[in-house]
């Protein structure tokens, strides 16, 4: 078995509608360029505000991939 060795970004996703969707849209967008995908890990999430109103959700999440040197 050959070691293997990941690495480890960091996204924010947006979404009007809702966290889980802001999450998918932030992985499914790095899914375009990045190979081997492993572990996606939402570590915070908030809110955009405006006059007492709820404009658009945010998650923080960090995506691992495995890291290829050729």
């Amino acid at each position: 078995m050959s070691n293997s060795v990941y690495k480890i970004i960091e996204l924010i996703g947006t979404s009007q509608t809702s966290w889980e969707d802001a999450a998918k849209s932030a992985v499914e967008t790095a899914a375009k360029s990045l190979r081997d995908i492993r572990v996606a890990e939402v570590s915070e999430l908030d809110m955009k505000m405006e006059d007492g109103k709820v404009m658009a959700y945010r998650v923080k999440v960090r995506i691992s991939f495995k890291y290829h040197t050729e």
